[in-house]
């Protein structure tokens, strides 16, 4: 099933309900600018919000949900927020330590998402346990992993308790990472796309371009779309109001079968972000 709207959600192995589309921060300074985003994502239907404590922003974000969900008339039950641990505070106490403090930046009682950022080697397992122990606690509802490749999910798996409900990875047309997305299919684990826009790189690709106008669509649009389709959970990035809205104006047509092999034969393994197998940080 292709989401139909914006407040669709794929259910995860657990029986979380998380929404296919929602609203990425990376990058965006604490400040009015993001607790607008946040405030205006709201106001247009948005109910997924992603952060991470590296992005140093979860207390604008925590604005901008309270004042977003006040003036939507919604609860806080009605919002998916994400967070992620840094790969400084891996380790068992030290990640629960983290934990408490997005919590508190974000004036959040639980989160709904919390991913461990990187795959830091020796360092993951002991967070992870963390991680199993805050989701039995109930205070975050669904625990996952960002930038795992197969090597690493498989690693995690061997001691894990329970296995990880999200990986999150960079994923667009030039990096399709079909064997990475298998391999999550067939262990239950929803795979989730940031840099979905390859940072704004695709946006005048003539290929995508052709495309877009065949449905009226901005390349943007096609690629999310796209994202959709494949059954990958997606969190474009923007802070103008026009542009969060076109991103996510995207239930009103269906890509065809050619199209999308169009777009999956756009494929180059290229990475804008960091290499899983190869980073220092």
């Amino acid at each position: 099933m292709v989401a139909e709207n914006l407040q669709d959600t794929t259910t995860l192995h657990n029986g979380v309900k998380m929404p296919w589309f929602g609203l990425g921060v990376f990058k965006v300074e604490e400040g009015p600018e993001l607790v607008n985003a946040v405030k205006t994502a709201i106001k247009h239907g948005y109910r997924s919000i992603d952060t991470a404590a590296i992005y140093e922003n979860e207390a604008g974000v925590g604005l901008g949900i309270r004042e977003g969900m006040k003036e939507a008339g919604i609860s806080r039950e009605d919002l998916f927020v994400t967070s992620k641990v840094w790969n400084a505070d891996l380790g068992y106490e030290s990640t629960k330590k983290a934990f408490e403090t997005s919590l508190n930046k974000l004036g959040l009682e639980y989160l709904d998402l919390y991913l461990i950022h990187w795959p830091v080697e020796g360092k993951y397992k002991e967070s992870w346990k963390a991680l199993e122990e805050l989701y039995k606690e109930g205070r975050v509802k669904a625990i996952g992993v960002s930038n795992f490749q197969i090597h690493h999910l498989e690693d995690l798996m061997e001691d894990a308790d329970i296995k990880p409900m999200v990986n999150q990875v960079e994923y667009h047309p030039r990096l399709t990472q079909k064997e990475l997305q298998a391999f999550c299919k067939e262990q239950g684990i929803q795979l989730e796309a940031w840099s979905p826009l390859m940072q704004g790189q695709l946006l005048d690709n003539e290929v995508l371009q052709e495309i877009g106008k065949k449905y009226n669509k901005t390349v943007a649009q096609v690629i999310l779309r796209w994202d959709l389709q494949n059954g990958v959970v997606t969190i474009p990035k923007s802070t103008k109001e026009h542009r969060i809205v076109e991103n996510a104006s995207i239930f009103d047509f269906e890509l065809t079968k050619e199209d999308m092999e169009l777009i999956d034969s756009l494929n180059q393994n290229h990475r804008v972000g960091p290499d899983p197998d190869n980073f220092d940080f």
